[in-house]
């Protein structure tokens, strides 16, 4: 392994322009010498970045692989706005021609068997820093430093820890939810088993809306489930081993009255029919999509309590709740904007050759929460 990093060049490729392209590219179009937006068409490119009123101060261009590898040049840094399975392509070209790499959707095996050589090439692979995963990590860290602080790393303890983050339409509707992003991946998630800690137990939903249940924040029910694997982010939140998880759980979080309004869909997820699913997501997208009346929230709470020996406790919890505006949607200004301040850690040299998870430390989490209270992403602090 290699200490030595590949110095960034001041270039920045910025791949797709979906909903989630939001203001974090005008803020790397301030900091970067040159950001080129690479989308299906240049025309496509131009467009998005007149929406964004970015017209002028980025290089639209028509993406294929082939194009984009022809212009990367070493220490270029291409952000992934792409969907996950397409990661590990462009992770392969930044490595063939010495670019740093980063995106904010969790890490995928054919990403992680990439960087050894990343890392060894002096490359930096900054994965999972947009919301959830992202701004969530920061929020993890940052509690449990300050409950090992307050509590004592050795000291035997136990704690609950549980993160849940939602995109909801901000005046509900019948259906308590509409599409900001492709409804099969709602579906395909919603099909996904989810691991979990609760009363001690590791404990795995095969059908994870079948353990949904109500959840309070800021005086407002909503409805929580689990999703994807929570364990390993024991390890990754540097919870110590002296203490033991009562409950340990990240999730989704939805507008209360959910689970009925959406029976007939997990009656269709239960019968398993993959055609039938498919042709449900198309009808859903068409029914209940977001449209530019629309005003869609985010809300991403995250807390921990922490119960230590002859009742010494500790308790905090960071709260996010965003509505879009005409100029933005909630979600695209919470995953572009923590990517760009990434980004700019990338530009400035801070970050180090190899896999960073969003701010992989307590002190370094601290100075992105910092940073995007700046740049506009308001939340509670504990």
């Amino acid at each position: 392994m290699t200490d030595q990093r590949v110095p960034a060049s001041g270039t920045v490729h910025w791949v797709g322009a979906g909903l989630s392209t939001g203001s974090g590219l005008a803020m790397l179009c301030d900091s970067a010498e040159r950001v080129r937006l690479w989308h299906r068409t240049q025309d496509r490119a131009a467009g998005a970045l007149a929406r964004l009123g970015l017209t002028g101060r980025a290089e639209p261009r028509a993406f294929t692989l082939p194009a984009l590898t022809a212009e990367l040049a070493p220490g270029d840094v291409v952000v992934s706005m792409l969907p996950a399975p397409e990661h590990a392509g462009l992770l392969g070209a930044c490595v063939a021609q010495g670019a740093h790499f980063a995106c904010s959707s969790y890490v995928s095996e054919a990403v992680l068997e990439q960087v050894p050589t990343a890392t060894e090439a002096g490359l930096v692979v900054l994965t999972e820093a947009g919301l959830d995963p992202g701004i969530d990590h920061l929020f993890a860290h940052s509690l449990v430093a300050r409950a090992r602080e307050a509590i004592g790393a050795a000291t035997p303890a136990s704690y609950h820890l549980t993160s849940y983050c939602g995109g909801l339409p901000a005046v509900p509707n019948d259906f308590r939810y509409r599409f900001s992003w492709a409804p099969a991946g709602v579906l395909g998630a919603l099909r996904s088993p989810a691991r979990y800690i609760e009363d001690g137990v590791e404990t795995v939903a095969e059908r994870p809306w079948e353990v949904t249940r109500p959840h309070g924040v800021g005086g407002e029910t909503f409805e929580v489930y689990p999703n994807r694997d929570s364990v390993p982010f024991i390890a990754q939140y540097e919870l110590p081993p002296a203490w033991t998880p009562t409950t340990f759980v990240r999730g989704t979080l939805r507008l209360e009255g959910w689970l009925t309004a959406w029976a007939e869909v997990f009656e269709e997820l239960k019968r398993g029919d993959d055609d039938r699913i498919g042709a449900l997501a198309r009808e859903l997208a068409q029914r209940y999509p977001t449209t530019d009346a629309d005003r869609d929230r985010v809300v991403l709470a995250v807390s921990l309590q922490v119960r230590g020996a002859e009742g010494l406790t500790w308790s905090g919890g960071y709260l996010l709740d965003l509505v879009g505006d005409e100029e933005e949607s909630a979600m695209a200004r919470c995953v572009s904007r923590p990517l760009a301040v990434g980004v700019r850690h990338i530009l400035d040299g801070s970050l180090p050759p190899g896999l960073s998870r969003a701010a992989g430390t307590a002190a370094r989490s601290e100075e992105w929460l910092d940073e995007l209270a700046r740049e506009g992403i308001p939340f509670t602090r504990p």
